[in-house]
């Protein structure tokens, strides 16, 4: 797509048949382009501009179209790309048996779905029905999904805007109270735990691994199930397969999505015990979709699982240099980014005021970078790089972000 009409086209319908504001964003994000192609580490644009993609909201862990995993997608598409539902599909089985064997064989049972809150729901939806009780716990400033269950564990208020009814029996807990589920578990009988390992939305903030293992324990005693969402942190986007088990947190349920179908479907999961799983168990059809364990999304599991395990050694490389990279900038351009954090390909970048934020990000936008916002932290963005960077794009990558905050600081200096 290189005529500027066609583009136009493209605003036009999204302000006709969706949101004029989607349009406008859109249309500020590109400068008038829409994305036309993409592959490993870039997208091109409809003008014929190049971007690195370090947002996609952490679906591109192995960047655009991998070849392993498109290659394995098409076989499928060739053989059946769909299920009949009635009979049994050995695609969809594979892909759950690969993907327990992968997280290590201690949570054996597996639900598939295709985006995060199908995980979310399923769990929570299970942990409620085996403990036959209906009181939740959740974090501050965690994010699990915006459908109606998932967005009573949802912290932030936002989300919930006009909606009443949505908190109904779910408790955030302080990130740092350690006592916070013993306390709440005296109160009344607590169906599930549910957590982020490092928060995504919140702007990619690691929770002490410390406080986590006393909340799993002290909810295990009270017969409380412990569910680990690493939907956006998990399958090595933070450096570990899963960032609890690898903690040693004695959890229920993983949750996983985002970049499980390799970035080129989609595809989530619960991986759990069997105790959590055992409503299901007992009957299959209680809850169910009809595209869940889509066999064209399936067949990508195993693919993309291969593919992050080659490239792990790489993604290590990657996270030292990028950390290295923002400690430089943090103290070349504190007046405008007043910190960072993270852990492994997920990173946080804090600054001064909304206003600067904003600056940033048309900055890098404009300069060929592309990060994912924060909706409900507006003074921070997120920087997911893909495991498939190499070194010369995450220094390109570096080397925008530092002209960003330049310009940045010198408009705020100018104000």
């Amino acid at each position: 797509m290189t005529d500027p009409s066609q583009a136009a086209a493209v605003f036009e319908r999204l302000r006709r048949h969706q949101s004029p504001k989607l349009a406008l964003t859109g249309k500020f994000a590109g400068r008038g382009a829409v994305e036309a192609a993409a592959s490993g580490s870039r997208v091109t644009l409809s003008d014929g501009r190049s971007a690195l993609d370090f947002g996609s909201y952490a679906v591109t862990l192995l960047g655009h179209r991998h070849p392993g995993v498109a290659a394995a997608v098409q076989r499928q598409l060739e053989v059946m790309p769909t299920s009949t539902r009635s009979l049994a599909n050995p695609v969809s089985a594979e892909a759950a048996a690969v993907l327990a064997d992968y997280l290590g064989g201690t949570l054996p049972k597996v639900h598939l779905g295709l985006n995060g809150s199908d995980a979310v729901e399923i769990a929570v939806k299970l942990a409620r029905l085996a403990s036959d009780r209906d009181r939740v716990l959740a974090v501050r400033g965690g994010f699990h999904g915006k459908t109606i269950g998932a967005l009573a564990l949802t912290h932030s208020p936002l989300f919930r805007k006009g909606l009443r009814g949505c908190t109904t029996d779910v408790v955030h807990l302080d990130p740092d109270d350690a006592d916070a589920v013993r306390r709440e578990c005296a109160r009344g009988p607590v169906a599930a735990l549910v957590f982020e390992p490092v928060q995504g939305e919140n702007g990619a903030v690691p929770l002490s691994p410390e406080v986590l293992r006393r909340w799993a324990r002290d909810a295990h005693a009270q017969g409380s199930f412990v569910i680990a969402d690493e939907i956006q942190c998990g399958l090595r986007r933070c450096g570990e397969r899963s960032v609890a088990l690898a903690e040693g947190l004695p959890v229920d349920a993983v949750l996983v999505g985002k970049p499980l179908g390799g970035g080129i479907v989609p595809l989530s999961a619960m991986v759990c015990s069997k105790e959590l799983y055992a409503p299901l168990a007992a009957d299959p059809f209680l809850h169910s979709a009809t595209f869940g364990g889509h066999p064209l999304s399936c067949a990508a599991l195993p693919a993309a699982l291969t593919a992050v395990e080659e490239l792990t050694g790489h993604g290590r490389q990657l996270t030292d240099r990028l950390a290295a990279g923002l400690r430089a900038l943090h103290t070349r351009h504190g007046q405008v980014m007043s910190g960072f954090h993270g852990r492994g390909l997920l990173w946080g970048i804090d600054f001064t005021a909304p206003g600067a934020a904003g600056e940033v990000v048309v900055g890098l936008a404009d300069a060929g970078l592309l990060v994912s916002p924060c909706l409900s932290r507006p003074t921070t963005v997120r920087l997911l790089p893909p495991l498939t960077t190499t070194a010369a794009e995450l220094d390109e990558a570096l080397d925008i972000l530092d002209a960003a905050l330049d310009g940045a600081g010198r408009a705020l200096t100018a104000d």
